[in-house]
């Protein structure tokens, strides 16, 4: 390198930080940093102003100085720019920059004239959205705003929750993940593959941000109701964090979506020319085991003992083997075992207002027996051995479950796997739902199967015949895939039923009456549970904490709710809702003396709001 190039490329470096340089200097010391890349015969050029490339383009880069064999350093000069500011998500504003921050930030001519509020903003935006007849567009839409105004995305969803949470998660979400090749546009999380293995901590540290308070994992074997998206699964992760954000109120910057990709036995992945992750079948086994172990140790090494690892949409043989696992040994919970355990279980005890009596005075049948059949069945009988200190091993035979071979029973007992062996009840071999409900005759009826329609009118009509108000949540997702749907219970049950959902159905009119079904949507447990768990610097999840975030979205329902038959608060007032659940969780967390966070907040409901982030924009200076 000569004395010339060495001159400039000084210049370039001690250029960062100083005052803004005019363009033309800019273009020239860039210009004399790629040098280094044309083998010095470029020097001469440059000096002359002689370079450029066809049609009178100007090879910034020194591109076309190289041929297509020589190997190329994508330099890059950052000085505080407007360009640069509108084209940083966390920064932009839009049409919002006012004129002082136009002048103060280079952004005059950048921008058309008009000065737009945030809440002029959101105004356009929700009015562009409303044009989209298909939900993908819309869910496309709001993530292409979020990739470029993250302020504006999450005042947006703050605001419009009800209408936009079936939009960014599910059951939008379920569809963008079956496409997520075909719509793929930018990396939004991290990817580690087996091609990783051995190197996960080095990919861990490539994510710029170093403050991770959360992390949505997933290996995408068991995406909502739809099964194995490997790779495609990203939009689960990345969809779960929005809501960390939006209702709990977690720095977008402290939330890290994950992929752990082994590979997927989806056949028409396999063969599809745009699928994104790893075609080959997935690994098992031993194989698999170290992977995530190596992934847990070195999440643990970069990140503290503090981090929040969420296991999302895992099938059922790792879901438990993984959170028995690492329990002991990280801060972790899986949203499908023990979130959707926690809303069921709020839910059931809100109805309680509805249908009267004691949990314990109730018989509980699931359709259902993976991990979230086996999660709900097991944090209901823990309140119940709670509430009647009877142990829990009696109180589990209060609740039946059905899985694919029929209602599970002692016979059946050597031939279970070992999560679904303590619901093996006596009773004689019943093979299906409907004589299951026949022959239990139970109060609440719980879906967690993941197979659309089988809440069928017989089923439903039984549970009619013998409770004045049947209880029935079907829970599966996305909403094709749900049990049944709101009008069918209603109907089916002369509209006496009391119904929840996992994903959302329209009020339905029955006989003059209008009934709103309830969403029993983890969105109301997770993001609360989430933010409880970091102000409290918790170091391990215990079920007395998920029991306590149940009784506090529990006791938000109010009496004008339960009008309406619902038994779940509206979403409308989330982060309120969020705020109570993360003050009685962390409340909990001191109690059993696993919170690290002190002195204790005296108010643990202001601290939690204190603690959440806000969408407002910042002026600048």
């Amino acid at each position: 390198m000569s004395s010339l190039q060495r001159h400039f490329l000084r210049r370039v470096v001690q250029g960062v930080g100083r005052e803004r340089k005019s363009r033309w200097s800019l273009i020239t010391e860039r210009k004399m940093a790629n040098v280094v890349n044309d083998g010095g015969d470029s020097t001469e050029k440059i000096v002359n102003g002689a370079v450029g490339g066809g049609g009178g383009v100007e090879d910034v880069y020194g591109e076309d100085f190289a041929t297509e064999e020589q190997f190329l350093t994508p330099w890059a000069v950052s000085i505080a720019s407007g360009y640069n500011l509108m084209r940083d998500p966390r920064h932009n504003k839009g049409t919002a920059f006012t004129e002082k921050e136009r002048d103060a930030h280079y952004l005059r001519g950048l921008l058309p004239p008009a000065i737009f509020t945030q809440e002029l903003q959101e105004k356009r935006l929700m009015h562009n959205l409303r044009q989209f007849e298909v939900p993908l567009q819309r869910y496309m839409a709001m993530m292409d705003l979020q990739e470029r105004n993250e302020r504006l995305f999450y005042k947006l969803l703050i605001d419009n929750v009800e209408e936009l949470l079936p939009v960014v998660y599910t059951p939008t979400v379920g569809e963008a993940c079956q496409k997520y090749g075909s719509i793929f546009r930018r990396p939004q999380g991290l990817y580690i593959s087996l091609k990783e293995k051995g190197k996960i901590l080095e990919v861990l540290k490539n994510w710029p941000e170093r403050n991770i308070q959360v992390i949505v994992v997933t290996d995408g074997e068991r995406i909502l109701g739809l099964g194995d998206l490997g790779c495609q699964g990203m939009g689960i992760p990345v969809g779960k964090l929005s809501l960390y954000t939006a209702l709990g109120g977690i720095r977008p910057s402290a939330c890290l979506p994950i992929t752990i990709d082994v590979g997927t036995n989806n056949e028409k992945l396999l063969n599809d020319e745009f699928y994104i992750g790893l075609k080959q079948r997935r690994a098992t086994g031993q194989e698999y085991a170290e992977l995530l172990e190596e992934f847990m140790t070195a999440v643990k090494q970069n990140y503290g003992e503090k981090v929040l690892v969420q296991f999302e949409d895992f099938a059922n043989h790792n879901a438990f083997d993984l959170l028995e696992k690492y329990t002991r040994s990280h801060l972790v919970f899986n949203d499908d075992i023990q979130g959707t355990a926690s809303v069921v279980l709020a839910g059931l005890i809100a109805a309680l207002k509805l249908v009267g009596g004691t949990l314990a005075d109730h018989k509980f049948l699931f359709l259902g027996a993976g991990e979230a059949g086996t999660g709900i069945a097991e944090l209901i009988a823990l309140e119940i051995s709670k509430q009647t200190k009877a142990p829990v091993e009696e109180t589990r035979k209060k609740i039946w479950l059905v899985d694919s071979k029929g209602l599970i029973v002692s016979s059946r007992k050597e031939s279970l796997q070992h999560f679904k062996k303590p619901w093996a009840h006596d009773h004689e071999p019943v093979k299906n739902l409907l004589d299951a409900v026949k022959a239990i005759k139970p109060t609440v009826l719980i879906g967690s199967s993941g197979a659309g329609k089988t809440f069928t009118k017989e089923v439903v009509e039984a549970m009619a015949s013998f409770n004045e108000k049947p209880l029935i949540l079907a829970l599966s997702n996305p909403t094709s895939q749900s049990e049944c749907t709101a009008e069918e219970a209603y109907t089916w049950s002369q509209g006496r039923a009391i119904f929840a959902s996992g994903s959302p159905f329209d009020p339905v009119e029955y006989n003059g009456t209008l009934m709103v079904p309830g969403q029993a949507n983890n969105a109301y447990i997770f993001p609360g549970f989430g933010l409880g768990l970091i102000m409290s610097g918790a170091i391990r999840v215990h079920d007395d904490l998920l029991l306590a975030a149940s009784e506090a979205l529990a006791v938000q329902v109010e009496d004008e709710h339960f009008e309406k038959g619902l038994i779940y608060p509206p979403f409308t007032n989330i982060r309120k809702i969020s705020a109570n659940i993360a003050a009685k969780v962390a409340d909990k967390a001191y109690q059993l003396g696993l919170a690290s966070r002190l002195p204790r907040p005296k108010d643990l409901v202001k601290h939690a709001e204190s603690c959440m982030y806000s969408p407002l924009y910042r002026t600048y200076r």
